[in-house]
């Protein structure tokens, strides 16, 4: 197992190394920049903070720079707000991004994989068709437009919750945003569950064990839950770097203080080193839940390590 997660670690240097050039490259070659408002600075001024920032050195001596820092740890400067760093910005938005983050995956992986054994056990009866209906509402159905009418009806008409903002952190403040996130995921994780425990429930080993008079719970438990895992499992490392980083879209709706927003008034905003290092940090988050992915199908199919 060691050797299988060297391997992974391995791989994943090189597409780190490219995803960070390629971000470098298509930021400083874009138009416009962090110091062009609609005043311009006087050109003194605006020499003085290019240098000040490295950006009146050749693009090639800034990259080689911004992988030495990187190497160290250190995301850089915020070209906006002077006060807090890249890092000290993230690390600001970071709990507020996982706790979000993390509930609604939590939430995903609880509701379709209970959704897709349920489906998967009463096949094409009743229950079964309203799942998936529900389901393909979920999947059709963008967030970022589930998200205002959710706040419509049971922040604005009802009044149940509320329509935004984190309060105290208590659970009412996240209900509509983790449901939000979590919904079409849910349905996906369904979907392949379901398929994945009827392939399993018709095979081979399966119709033994029935025969021998093993009771239904202890066959699902025991025998068919763990293969039907494999392609959900599959799926959840994409889904968690999805549910983190598709998180910027609802905490601006909701108005959560996460990364998220940090992020779109970076971009707004022109601001190179924010925009650069979530972007990184991102990356790398993604990177390390494939890793972890990669480990648990190993885990779940031992003759993954040997490939």
């Amino acid at each position: 197992m060691l050797s299988f997660a060297l391997r992974r670690l391995l791989t994943a240097i090189p597409v780190v190394l490219i995803a960070v050039t390629a971000c470098f490259f298509i930021l400083r070659l874009a138009p416009g920049g962090p110091f062009d408002a609609e005043r311009a600075l006087p050109p003194e001024i605006l020499a003085n903070l290019r240098a000040h920032y490295n950006l009146d050195l050749p693009l090639m001596e800034q990259y080689l720079r911004y992988l030495g820092r990187l190497m160290q740890g250190d995301l850089g400067p915020s070209f906006v707000t002077r006060d807090f760093s890249v890092g000290q910005q993230i690390a600001i938005g970071l709990p507020y991004t996982m706790i979000l983050g993390g509930s609604a995956f939590v939430v995903a992986v609880v509701v379709g994989l209970a959704a897709g054994i349920y489906g998967a056990l009463y096949q094409n009866r009743g229950a079964d068709y309203l799942i998936a209906a529900i389901i393909m509402i979920g999947v059709v159905v963008p967030n970022f437009l589930v998200a205002p009418i959710l706040q419509l009806v049971f922040g604005v008409h009802l009044g149940w919750l509320p329509v935004g903002g984190w309060g105290d952190g208590s659970l009412p403040y996240l209900i509509l945003p983790v449901f939000v996130l979590a919904f079409p995921h849910a349905g996906r994780i369904s979907r392949l569950m379901r398929g994945s425990m009827i392939e399993v429930l018709n095979s081979n080993y399966i119709r033994t064990a029935k025969a021998k008079g093993v009771g239904a719970r202890i066959t699902i438990l025991r025998h068919a839950l763990k293969p039907a895992l494999t392609p959900v499992v599959s799926y959840l490392g994409p889904a968690a770097g999805y549910l983190l980083t598709g998180s910027i879209v609802i905490e601006e709706i909701f108005g959560i203080p996460g990364i998220g927003r940090y992020f779109i008034q970076a971009a707004l905003n022109r601001d190179y080193g924010m925009v650069l290092g979530t972007v990184v940090f991102y990356m790398m988050l993604i990177v390390v839940l494939n890793l972890l992915v990669d480990l648990a199908y190993a885990w779940l199919d031992p003759r993954v390590r040997a490939r």
